[in-house]
């Protein structure tokens, strides 16, 4: 079984290592009463769990939209866990054929639940013989070759696929016009974020202040997976630095030493705009372009940096590119620098 998590793999840049993993899965939570943040979201899929656990039906597929990092597969495992079924975990370009689609398909039990992360990125071969599996729970395979060749129709026990994507554009009508319930995930208010700081620090073991989970909530960038791995890292500072408890100072040291500003922004994000105001006049200007300036794949620059920016008011996506907005000149104080000081803004 293949677990994936959402592509967003920074603190502030860098891969993510396996004891990251680690601690994100030990901070999960397992229940809907658990689960902080929304709200309405949250409430509408335990009306569904609780509807289908009445009928004794499988709960209808289920499609999870968002950013990275604001709990679509941490939302996946609790669907499972209220159902009382069991969950196999995939993700889109990790299903490379026909043969490893059947295989998932078949392990499952009535009622399970198949997880496929980055949904978008199935292969078409893969996709269409996903279609009748996931509308009448059968699957046609394929025996021998050539004009020997026979197909089998495999009747499958019926299922719930819950799918991620963080780009829903790229979905195929065919594909999301089969998932019965779409649940969009919303960037997190820095008040759930303490509360989520909190819940992980009581977790770890970690003492903190009042003062500093709200400090290193307010920077999260809406996200959660980013307030867990500043905790992380202030853990280590307060305890290099501080003598263990997390302050406000010491939150504010690591956050400082991370550059992670008081919006939240951090290296990328001020150097993307940055270019955009100096290299482009403010904008448009394409994303191939911003990619070559920047040295990031434009998947990085669509899918983890523009969208908080765009959600903050710093960025805008217009048809023919990329503009800076008048908050964007404001927070990088780009008017009041000299040219030859412009390049601490990368610093």
């Amino acid at each position: 079984m293949t677990k994936t998590a959402d592509d967003d793999e920074r603190i502030v840049g860098g891969a993510q290592r396996s004891d990251e993993r680690t601690f994100d899965i030990t901070l999960r939570p397992r229940r809907f009463d658990e689960f902080v943040g929304q709200r309405d979201q949250v409430s509408n899929l335990k009306v569904f769990v609780e509807a289908a656990s009445r009928r004794h039906e499988p709960l209808d597929h289920v499609l999870l939209c968002g950013p990275p990092g604001l709990g679509k597969t941490t939302l996946a495992h609790i669907l499972a866990i209220e159902l009382g079924v069991q969950i196999k975990c995939d993700s889109g370009p990790g299903v490379e054929h026909k043969g490893k689609l059947a295989a998932l398909l078949t392990g499952l039990g009535r009622g399970d639940v198949l997880f496929i992360d980055e949904i978008h990125r199935l292969n078409v071969t893969v996709e269409e013989s996903l279609y009748p599996a996931i509308e009448d729970f059968q699957m046609d395979i394929v025996a021998g070759e050539g004009a020997h060749a026979l197909t089998y129709r495999v009747a499958l026990e019926p299922f719930t696929l819950v799918g991620a994507t963080t780009r829903t554009g790229l979905l195929t009508a065919p594909l999301l016009s089969r998932f019965g319930i779409e649940v969009r995930l919303n960037y997190y208010p820095p008040e759930d974020l303490a509360v989520i700081v909190r819940r992980s620090a009581t977790l770890l073991g970690v003492s903190i202040t009042d003062e500093a989970c709200d400090e290193i909530a307010r920077r999260a960038r809406g996200t959660p997976r980013v307030a867990n791995r500043l905790l992380r890292r202030a853990r280590d500072f307060a305890e290099v630095r501080w003598g263990g408890e997390i302050s406000i100072e010491a939150a504010k040291d690591t956050l400082e030493s991370l550059k992670v500003d008081e919006q939240g922004l951090e290296q990328m994000d001020r150097r993307l705009l940055a270019i955009i105001i100096e290299h482009y006049d403010g904008g448009p200007v394409g994303l191939d372009t911003l990619s070559a300036s920047i040295g990031e794949p434009r998947d990085t620059i669509e899918d983890v940096i523009e969208p908080y920016l765009i959600q903050q008011g710093f960025l805008k996506r217009t048809p023919r590119g990329r503009e800076a907005t008048p908050r964007a000149y404001e927070h990088l104080k780009l008017s009041k620098l000299k040219k030859k000081d412009q390049g601490q803004l990368f610093d």
